[in-house]
């Protein structure tokens, strides 16, 4: 035993890492040899020393033996870290009151009589713990002597505990996650983020980056860099950046040969670790004590194995790997019995554990099934040597990765379970760009594994394998659920598959909630129908009513449609109704064209199965329409209208089907010989392939066949007994031909709607169904023959959108020769009729306004007109007249060179003056859009004939209808033409105004004149132009109106101040050239309101700036 003053100088010496009792006993004193030659055994503790063995029932304060083997070891230079760390621990020298203080053994069972302190072994003077003297009164002073040193640490304790306290707080599960598992990342820890925050400050004053210091100390204001204390308690200092970077590549792990039972860690984890003396093991109780002893066991065992098991590596591999279940399997539940102790379970006590003995090897090993014998070498070295020999192959078993790569799964339960254990650590290592790639893996261990919880961690994996799944990785992720679903069949998808869609119905990203809808289709037809019909409808119905995205409420109607396909149960009709009419109303474009393409098409087909087509859907969709038309008197919803009439033209394939499947002949359709072609042309291009009649009835063959046999029972045999049929004819078309009737003919989209839906139920239903069941009830409404003609009120159904849907949807089905002449004795009646009658020609109008769209009518239209232009009846040639308005502009120069013009001056020289005036507007329209300079001439030629022709002098019907086609077509004219002819007439309209005696005239005139001024007044002038022409305009116009409109007379006056300001000041605001009144009139309001801002705001330079920002 050393001397006080020995001991006392050799707490300075250094400590090597890894040596145990046994490897430093030739040079240390009696009781670390004593403790070196006992520590294979467990009897002796090496807390006590020889007389406190012999006389425990004396406890002595803190463990005199012990500290006299710490001292003793300090003075060799071989400090035990637990010895160290027991010393270091204030608790272990406080009185608790009630119970006895935290000790590792017997020993340590009674504190000093004292208050509670914070005692450490550097505050001890272990001169005073000899044999001899009054230890006690010593003990005590040397106490109080360290609490006052002490006192002032005590709130950086106190902090650095809470410190250390928080960071424990992560799960345990993770803990030993983070342990196992190099490759998986730890957050930082507060504490290490606190050291490191230490360190990068050092570094960067010490290579004079002060600013730089300065502005990281400021983002962590938390923190006080000058003193290292503050990271945390009894926390040594490391080395500086530069000496852990330089010496980072020098450390490797050597291989570990000697145990140290006794104390049951090693020193290397303990000086990284520094652990708490909560996680020593007491070697006081029962399970401890079995866990040492076997741990001594299985030592001893190793020195016992023969020479033969240990020749062979390979085989050596295998006796590991093939144990390593049956030993860690006792040794768990007396490990796991205990937190304390499976946390200080050492990985060279399972890699101990893991050796089995010679006589579990052979039975245990997989490669003894294949009877597998390696060659043995014909050497006479000792076990021991080959068991420090094999030391150096670098296996790692004591880790969760390197228990997964020792065990090679011999079965296929086994593979499921190792893929189970180990796809959650390598998900979250995967590339997210490549994660789809583990999709297989996980799908099949799901479907494979044993255990429930397993396999809803790894489905849950994969639903949020992706963060934002991209659509390529939905469509994988898609795939793979259904090939799931397929294998593992319906109980499974619903108890495993459906519960990750509901979870993620509200997640934050429209990726995820887009993934959920897809997935409710496509896992449609795996599902039992009850959940089918309840659960998923009810998930589809919440996301499409909730859901602000568009992308995900388009996926949720292709799903909705696929429910519809498969659902059996007639009580979920209605509620398939409902969503019908709400994806219908949806605001998405989108939307609306999946509801077409998928929901509509698939919810018609179960309405057939139903026997609803006929007898709900399409009567409840026109009902609807007529209530629109009934409430819409002063204005009607056209949004509304196009969504129920939508839907009736996507409904007509599967009504088209249902009169075919259910016609009188349907029983006689049989695929034998050569089946006859479809004409390409013969049905409407069809929205989707859900709506191509074709897919519905079966096959293009069946159809192909049904076709014929329909066509053959029109033309021969009539419609008896067809029921489907008859309710088309004698049901539908009335219905819809009435509501026709109803519609505002001024409502281009409406007439537009309606065409389009007549157009594709008459192609679709054929040629002879159109013009033996539908044009004959249009006919009849119509009644198109003179003797219907009322010189009164004309025939009234000729002036509603019956004509143009009839002309523009039945009529322009079929383009032969006949259809054609049929839709242009159609239009010159109708031209005939409305004129000789003197009706309104808005029926009309619109008729040629729908097919002028279209330029291969153009030809049509200008026969019809012609038609008129050589009519007998001067009523029928002005119509004609003002007919070619709203042709000019749909159709091509040539054919306004050649057919348009010559026809405008034939009716230009008519002898009657309404049929002449009837042209002026068409040829404004000319000289609006036609670029060629000759026709031009002759249009303006014309024009300046009824200007300057004394005929026309007093024509004031004449002289309104020029006003006003100057007025329409002036802004948007040829300069020159607006120049040097529009203008200036006007002046001279202007002044013969004056001179009017008939007020109601000059008042008629005088308007005409202001709207057209107005309109020219937003054109470049020229200032020559301005002050000749434009200005002498505008008072002469106000003599007119100070007389007959004061109201009028105010803007006009206020106008000509503007004008002529802008001349006055255009030599300073502009160089000479063109200008716009209303420019001027912008440029004038803008100045204001920019001077008052102005005039509104401070001083302040930020707020002038301000002004100059863009509005939000």
């Amino acid at each position: 035993r050393g001397e006080p003053e020995a001991v006392a100088r050799g707490g300075g010496s250094s400590r090597p890492r890894s040596v145990s009792c046994r490897a430093a006993a030739p040079r240390l004193g009696p009781r670390c040899k004593m403790a070196a030659a006992e520590g294979g055994g467990g009897s002796v503790n090496p807390f006590l020393s020889d007389s406190e063995e012999d006389e425990s029932e004396e406890p002595r304060p803190g463990g005199g033996g012990a500290l006299e083997l710490h001292t003793e070891l300090l003075e060799c230079g071989r400090e035990l870290p637990r010895l160290r760390d027991y010393f270091s621990n204030p608790g272990n020298f406080e009185r608790q009151s009630g119970t006895p203080p935290a000790a590792p053994g017997p020993a340590f069972s009674t504190a000093m009589d004292r208050a509670g302190s914070i005692s450490t072994l550097d505050s001890l003077d272990f001169a005073r713990y000899s044999d001899d003297g009054n230890r006690e009164t010593d003990e005590r002073v040397a106490v109080l002597e360290f609490e006052l040193r002490k006192a002032k640490e005590t709130i950086q304790a106190l902090r650095a505990n809470l410190t250390q306290a928080a960071e424990n707080e992560v799960p345990l599960q993770e803990r030993k996650n983070y342990k196992s598992s190099p490759e998986i990342q730890e957050p930082i820890k507060p504490l290490e983020k606190r050291a490191l925050n230490f360190l990068v400050n050092e570094f960067l004053l010490k290579n004079s980056y002060k600013l730089t210091s300065i502005t990281f100390s400021d983002e962590n204001d938390d923190q006080d860099f000058e003193l290292w204390d503050d990271v945390g308690l009894n926390i040594p200092k490391p080395p500086d950046l530069l000496q852990l970077y330089r010496d980072f590549g020098n450390h490797q792990v050597t291989a570990k040969n000697v145990v140290d039972v006794a104390v049951g860690v090693e020193e290397d984890e303990l000086e990284v670790t520094t652990p708490v003396l909560g996680n020593i093991p007491v070697f006081n109780t029962t399970q401890s004590i079995e866990v040492r002893d076997l741990v001594y066991d299985v030592q001893t065992s190793l020195d016992q194995v023969p020479l033969t098991v240990l020749e062979d590596n390979a085989q050596y591999l295998d006796i590991k790997s093939s144990e390593n279940d049956d030993k860690l399997g006792k040794t768990e539940e007396l490990i796991l019995s205990t937190s304390t102790e499976e946390e200080s379970r050492t990985p060279k006590d399972d890699a101990l554990n893991s050796l089995p003995s010679k006589e579990k090897m052979p039975s245990c090993s997989p490669s003894s099934k294949a009877a597998v014998h390696f060659d043995k070498p014909n050497r006479k070295l000792s076990p021991a040597f080959h068991q420090a020999l094999l030391s150096f192959c670098r296996m790692s078993a004591d880790s969760r990765l390197g228990s997964e790569v020792s065990r090679i799964a011999d079965s296929e339960k086994s593979v499921m379970l190792m893929l189970g254990r180990c796809l959650p650590h390598i998900v979250p290592n995967v590339l997210l760009a490549k994660r789809e790639e583990l999709i297989p893996l996980i799908l099949c261990t799901a479907c494979l594994h044993p255990e429930s919880k397993e396999r809803d961690q790894l489905l849950h994996i994969l639903f949020n394998l992706i963060k934002r799944p991209d659509d390529e990785q939905r469509q994988m992720i898609l795939t793979g659920c259904v090939a799931f679903a397929r294998h593992v069949g319906p109980t499974r998808v619903e108890a495993e598959l459906l519960p990750q869609c509901w979870e993620q119905i509200n997640h934050k990203y429209p990726e995820r909630r887009l993934l959920v809808a897809e997935s409710c289709g496509a896992l449609a037809p795996y599902l039992p129908k009850e959940i089918r019909s309840s659960l998923v409808l009810s998930m589809l119905q919440q996301m499409l009513m909730e859901d602000k995205a568009d992308l995900v409420r388009e996926a949720v109607i292709k799903s909705l449609g696929i429910i519809m396909g498969y659902i059996d149960d007639p009580d979920k009709y209605q509620q398939g109704f409902e969503l019908l009419l709400s994806a219908l109303g949806d605001p998405s474009e989108r939307v609306v064209s999946a509801t077409h393409q998928v929901f509509l098409p698939a919810y018609a087909a179960w309405t057939t199965e139903l026997g609803n087509l006929q007898s709900h859907l399409i009567p409840t969709l026109l009902n609807k329409i007529e209530k629109l038309l009934r409430e819409g008197e002063h204005g009607l919803d056209e949004h509304k209208l196009h969504l129920y009439l939508s839907a009736l033209q996507s409904l007509i394939p599967s009504l088209f089907s249902l009169v075919l499947q259910n016609a009188p002949f349907t029983s006689k359709a049989k695929l034998q010989g050569d089946v006859p072609q479809i004409e390409v042309t013969r049905f409407p291009r069809p929205a989707s392939p859900l709506q191509d009649v074709a897919t519905i009835v079966g096959s293009r063959e069946q159809l192909a066949v049904l076709l014929q046999l329909y066509d053959y029972q029109l033309e021969h045999e009539g419609t008896t007994g067809w029921e489907t049929l008859l309710w088309v004819v004698n049901q539908l078309l009335p219905q819809l031909i009435e509501i026709v009737g109803k519609i505002n003919v001024a409502s281009t989209a409406c007439v537009h709607e309606f065409s389009r839906f007549f157009w594709r139920l008459c192609r679709t239903f054929g040629k002879i169904f159109t013009n033996t069941k539908v044009k004959p009830q249009f006919q009849e409404i119509l009644r198109l023959s003179e003797e219907n003609i009322d010189s009164t009120a004309g025939n009234g159904v000729l002036t509603k959108a019956t004509v143009p849907i009839y002309a523009t949807g039945v009529l322009t089905c079929y383009i032969q020769e006949e259809d054609r002449k049929l839709l242009v004795g159609f239009l010159e009646d109708v031209m005939t009729m409305l004129s000789l009658s003197h009706a309104p020609l808005d029926s009309l109008k619109a008729s040629f306004v729908e097919l002028g769209a279209n330029p291969a009518y153009h030809e049509l239209l200008l026969t019809v007109l012609w038609y008129g232009v050589v009519h007998t009846s001067a009523l029928v040639r002005c119509t004609a007249a003002r007919m070619f308005e709203l042709l000019v502009k749909g159709v091509h120069e040539t054919l306004v060179a050649q057919r348009v013009v010559p026809a405008l001056i034939t009716l230009s020289s008519d002898p009657e003056i309404s049929v002449r005036i009837a042209t002026i507007p068409a040829f404004g329209t000319i000289m609006e859009t036609v670029t060629q300079r000759e026709l031009l001439e002759r249009v303006k030629m014309q024009l300046a004939s009824f200007l300057e022709d004394p005929q026309y002098q007093d024509q004031h019907s004449l002289q309104t209808e020029i006003i006003k086609t100057f007025g329409r077509v002036g802004p948007n004219a040829e300069p020159r033409f607006r120049d040097e002819f529009v203008i200036p007439h006007l002046l001279k309209l202007a002044l013969v105004n004056n001179q009017q005696s008939v007020d109601s005239k000059r008042l008629d005139i005088a308007t005409h004149l202001f709207e057209a001024y107005s309109a020219l007044s937003c054109c470049f002038i020229s200032e020559d132009l301005m002050v000749n022409h434009f200005l002498p305009g505008l008072r002469c116009l106000r003599i007119d109106m100070e007389h007959l409109s004061p109201e009028h007379e105010v803007i006009l006056s206020s106008m000509i101040k503007e004008c002529e300001q802008k001349v006055e000041n255009k030599t300073v605001q502009e160089p000479p050239g063109s200008m716009s009144i209303a420019a001027s009139l912008v440029s004038e309001d803008t100045k204001t309101k920019f001077l008052n801002k102005m005039g509104q705001l401070t001083t302040s330079g930020a707020m002038l700036a301000n002004v100059f920002q863009r509005k939000k």
